[in-house]
């Protein structure tokens, strides 16, 4: 409890004490009964009560989160030039008068539910597209009240900024801000560009009224039953239709891996003919060319060529052939030993 406070529950508690004396002197009246010492005190008290009350009027202490308008009979327009900041202030009594407004940041919502607005009712925006699509938009103005123009909004709002001002101002704002757009796109691409631009006429329009805006919430869009059903049958066939694509795209993937592999077995097989043909030719170069080195070995020595052939005869063999113009069989064993 402040000063101020304290002096006028003082005054309210001497004005009934006063009124008790003044009981009591009117009983003793009656009933013939001195009455010096009540009347006495009654004008102690009187005098009391009324020091105190005046005092109550007088002083006025305002809160830190809040600034004061002082609307006097005494200045030029009815009310001081220059607004009460914080702190304990002094005004003439009972012609002066203290209109308190909060400096502290407020939130003003709009809303299709009571529960989530600062006012009773619904007081969403309702608004066309430029596709002719009916939408409701649910917002929250974050603002605050400049002190120094406090008495601006007193002399042309006084309390009624948020009804008279704020509200009107910003469904209006929402309306063209919300024509300018496909319903496609406030739902998805320009949802963001919409904000800011409402924002900024928006902030123009409470600063040229001595308000500041600080934020401005996009809470959320709300769309017809009919075409919230249109965008949700168009997920799900959009959503089916990826599905679709995908199977295509792994039956596709599938049939590229299976021809990879045949392609590489295949590849195998031509590179292991390709080997063994280049094997054989390499072979048969070698034994063409050992073959000539025999017979280059072997040109003019027949006897040699006899005498390799007798090698190569199996131990079992006991005769031998000769050539066919010899008449002779000779037993193996004589020609080994001669």
């Amino acid at each position: 409890m402040n000063i101020a406070s304290l002096f006028q529950a003082v005054a309210s508690f001497a004005w009934l004490v006063f009124i008790g004396l003044i009981a009591m002197l009117v009983v003793r009246t009656s009933r013939r009964q001195p009455t010096r010492g009540v009347t006495t005190g009654v004008i102690v008290v009187l005098v009391f009560a009324i020091l105190a009350t005046t005092l109550g009027a007088g002083l006025v202490f305002i809160e830190p989160y809040e600034t004061g308008v002082v609307v006097s009979i005494l200045s030029q327009g009815g009310m001081r030039a220059e607004p009460m900041q914080s702190g304990l202030h002094w005004i003439v009594p009972f012609v002066e008068r203290v209109e308190r407004y909060p400096t502290s940041i407020q939130t003003f919502t709009m809303a299709r539910t009571e529960a989530e607005g600062e006012t009773m009712g619904v007081l969403t925006v309702e608004a066309r597209t430029s596709d002719g699509q009916r939408i409701w938009v649910d917002s929250s103005v974050i603002y605050q009240i400049e002190p120094s123009v406090v008495t601006t909004i007193h002399k042309e709002w006084q309390h009624r900024y948020q009804e008279d001002l704020i509200l009107p101002q910003a469904r209006g704002i929402i309306r063209d801000a919300v024509s300018q757009y496909r319903v496609d796109e406030v739902l998805s691409s320009k949802r963001f560009d919409m904000a800011n631009q409402i924002t900024q006429e928006l902030e123009e329009v409470m600063l040229a009224n001595g308000l500041t805006l600080v934020d401005f919430v996009l809470r959320d869009i709300t769309f017809t039953e009919e075409y919230a059903q249109s965008i949700e049958q168009k997920q799900i066939a959009e959503q089916q239709a990826l599905q679709a694509k995908f199977v295509v795209e792994s039956k596709k993937q599938e049939a590229e891996q299976a021809r990879q592999v045949a392609q590489g077995a295949a590849d195998a097989v031509v590179i292991a003919a390709k080997g063994a043909a280049e094997a054989r030719i390499l072979q048969a170069q070698a034994e063409a060319k050992a073959n000539d080195l025999i017979a280059a070995s072997l040109a003019g020595k027949p006897e040699l060529l006899t005498w390799l052939y007798i090698n190569k005869l199996a131990p079992s063999i006991q005769v031998m052939l000769l050539p066919s113009d010899a008449p002779f069989l000779f037993p193996l064993p004589d020609v080994i030993t001669q």
